[in-house]
């Protein structure tokens, strides 16, 4: 899996990992390397957006 990311998700892989928080993130924020760090950050998170059926739905 680590040969699939690029090295800003990386970065952001290796500070997770070394319990650094995600204000961490040295990029300029709205830029491809902030969110590929982010991405990095949180790969082995469940994600939290996803839909779910309620009640009777299907």
């Amino acid at each position: 899996m680590a040969d699939d990311l690029n090295q800003a998700m990386q970065d952001g892989r290796a500070a997770k990992l070394a319990g650094r928080p995600v204000s961490a993130n040295p990029h300029r924020a709205g830029s491809q390397e902030s969110a590929d760090w982010l991405a990095g950050y949180v790969l082995d998170e469940d994600e939290q957006n996803v839909d779910r059926p309620e009640g009777d739905e299907g």
